[in-house]
């Protein structure tokens, strides 16, 4: 099987209420573990956003049995379609005191696929939503209308391969404190 090459894997993070985006322009950065400090214009509370990706490596020991492991993948990493890698949002308040209503939008990358209910937030308050409107609308549970032989339509689970992003909502990030989120993709 070919090798793909993923060079566009840009990633950002977009933050309620402050204007900021930062462009992440190829793999090289994005794996590099690259850290950029978000603040507001009125001088609030500052977040530091890491962003690291890992790919899953299977092996068995001497009984046989799966091991799972996870490699960081640096530079220009090369992987295969059907190689599952997992990301790590970790936003640290470096001030002295807490960020109130901060949202996170993370696009999933193209060339790769959601791993169903793979997401999960080091922060048991906050809340996890999804988009397959390419980040237009967000829902605990995104569905899909599927017309049947005969017309009859039903909604139906969005399908993997349909969702464009994750959004992490937290109500608060306490002060000198760090939050973590992570998630999978899979390689198309």
């Amino acid at each position: 099987m070919k090798g793909i090459f993923i060079a566009g894997m840009g990633a950002f993070a977009l933050i309620a209420t402050v204007p900021f985006i930062d462009d992440v322009p190829g793999v090289a950065a994005f794996w590099s573990s690259s850290s950029v400090v978000a603040q507001n214009i009125q001088n609030q509370p500052q977040l530091q956003l890491r962003l690291e990706a890992q790919k899953q490596v299977v092996t068995k020991d001497q009984q046989g049995k799966q091991k799972v492991a996870w490699q960081a993948l640096q530079g220009k990493a090369v992987v295969q379609p059907g190689d599952i890698l997992r990301y790590t949002l970790s936003g640290e308040n470096k001030s002295d005191r807490p960020i109130k209503n901060l949202t996170l939008n993370q696009p999933i990358p193209q060339g790769m696929m959601y791993v169903l209910k793979s997401a999960n937030m080091s922060n048991k308050d906050a809340k996890i939503t999804y988009s397959i409107d390419g980040g237009r609308s967000f829902v605990d549970n995104p569905t899909i209308k599927v017309t049947l032989p005969g017309g009859k339509v039903e909604t139906k689970p969005a399908p993997a391969t349909a969702y464009t992003h994750i959004r992490l909502q937290l109500p608060s990030v306490a002060a000198k404190t760090t939050v973590q989120a992570t998630y999978q993709t899979q390689v198309r």
